[in-house]
């Protein structure tokens, strides 16, 4: 009988075991599948706590709705009845001193029709005349591999770039918009240049695409996104799933692998599923041929500080649900949610709830790293207080630091991956990577990732070379 065992209890390597379980038994196929996780829980970078009436994620606070693997995914689990949905309203960037709603009708801040454009209160006249340079300027050299940042100001120029945009994408993708390519990123953008002759018009003329859930764009669970990886653990009734257990290398012998741990005993393996964050895949591996890709790929930190208030939410702007700090702003953090305001579940008497970030994009990030939790609260506190005028002390505050753990999908990512691709089949055809450090760092992409990755394995089971 083959063993598979999978490494990293993320929603990759849960979701890899899932599906494993279920396309073993669709296929009649024999084997015995560990699922290995370094922590004493699962989840990864999904943490769900609670501190009397509030609820908070201290890792990702959501899923994107739209994506279409999520709702069959959620049904199959059977979790739709504990789905809530983010409450809509505004979002602002805080710049010359103030928060600036970000128009209706946008993308990542990219306006989806003229109407939007010329609301925008965050760019000049003459920016908004240069974004029009979209409607006749034809693509006639960028493909998926160049900057977006240089595909956006090349069409709708930089002040709206800048401004508008920038801050936001800037802030999901983790990263300077010149050193990120459109294929890691909205490759979609350049589709629609392309058959549309307009970024503008065809994001207009795809918009259902983006609405497909209406104004609620992202998803969560009443109890917190920890309950998807509870679901998924109740479900993996074939699998041996450990914890507590540090995975310490791989090594090659006689076509199969030995798992040897800090802390458990060695495993033989036909197959491996490394659902971990690169840096771990490179230190199991020890291989000097991959270290060369590996040392390529790049990550970004992030300090996320929530602090909770015995105030009303109503007291936040009306009908705003965050806020993104521009370029040149007076605030130290990058970002703030209005958490209470845009889940109503984190809440239950409507208190005050918000989540600041701090990324290492931050000039100032070097020194806040060096900063205690009370001294980041503080510092997280005069945010608040000169962005919302709020300055309440709080009920209480958590702080959580994700050192190297945010991937960063530059310029070179998908080659550099691509070569690892190649370069694993011939050294370790029987070790797949897995995970956001490779292939999408969103909860679906996550998902949809370990359905891709059983799949494979598999299908080489059911391959004429196997027994």
């Amino acid at each position: 009988m083959k063993t598979i065992v999978v490494i990293g209890g993320g929603v990759t390597g849960l979701s890899a075991a899932y599906y494993l379980q279920q396309k073993l038994k669709a296929n009649r196929l024999s084997a015995k599948v560990i699922l290995a996780e370094g922590g004493d829980k699962l989840g990864g970078k999904i943490n769900t706590v609670q501190h009397g009436e509030f609820i908070m994620e201290t890792g990702a606070d959501s899923i994107v709705a739209r994506k279409p693997n999520v709702a069959p995914f959620i049904e199959e689990l059977n979790l739709q009845d504990e789905v809530v949905y983010n409450a809509t309203g505004k979002s602002y960037i805080h710049a010359d001193g103030e928060l600036k709603p970000i128009p209706d009708d946008t993308v990542f801040g990219i306006p989806m029709s003229i109407e939007s454009l010329a609301s925008s209160t965050l760019i000049s006249a003459e920016g908004k005349v240069e974004a029009l340079k979209d409607f006749y300027t034809a693509n006639e050299t960028f493909t998926t591999n160049d900057s977006v940042g240089l595909f956006l100001e090349a069409f709708l120029g930089k002040e709206l770039v800048e401004k508008q945009i920038a801050p936001v994408l800037s802030g999901v993708y983790s990263g300077e918009l010149a050193g990120l390519t459109l294929a890691s990123t909205l490759p979609y953008l350049l589709d629609y240049k392309n058959k549309y002759g307009s970024i503008i018009k065809g994001l207009s003329e795809n918009r259902s695409t983006f609405q497909r859930a209406g104004n609620k764009k992202f998803l969560s669970f009443k109890n917190g996104l920890s309950a998807l990886i509870d679901r998924l653990e109740e479900q993996l009734s074939d699998i041996e799933v450990v914890k507590g257990v540090k995975a310490d290398r791989i090594m090659k012998s006689s076509g199969r692998y030995t798992v040897s741990f800090s802390n458990y005993n060695a495993i033989e393996a036909d197959y491996v599923v490394l659902g971990t964050q690169h840096q771990a895949a490179q230190a199991l591996l020890r291989d000097g041929e991959l270290n060369e890709d590996f040392n390529r790929l790049r990550n970004a930190s992030m300090i996320s500080v929530y602090l909770s208030f015995d105030v009303p939410d109503s007291r936040l702007p009306k009908d705003g649900t965050g806020f993104i700090a521009a370029g040149g702003s007076d605030l130290i953090c990058n970002a703030c949610t209005w958490t209470s305001r845009k889940w109503e579940h984190t809440s239950k008497s409507n208190r005050l709830l918000v989540r600041l970030f701090y990324k290492s994009s931050n000039a100032a990030y070097a020194e806040l790293q060096e900063l205690s939790e009370a001294e980041l609260a503080k510092t997280a506190l005069r945010d608040v207080e000169k962005s919302l005028g709020i300055a309440a002390e709080p009920l209480e505050h958590v702080v959580t630091k994700w050192n190297e753990a945010m991937p960063n999908y530059h310029i070179g990512h998908h080659q550099v991956v691509k070569s690892l691709e190649e370069k694993m089949g011939r050294l370790y055809p029987g070790v797949l990577l897995a995970g956001c450090s490779y292939y999408g760092v969103g909860i679906p992409d996550c998902i949809a990732n370990g359905e891709r990755t059983a799949q494979q394995i598999v299908e080489r089971m059911l391959g004429p070379s196997e027994e």
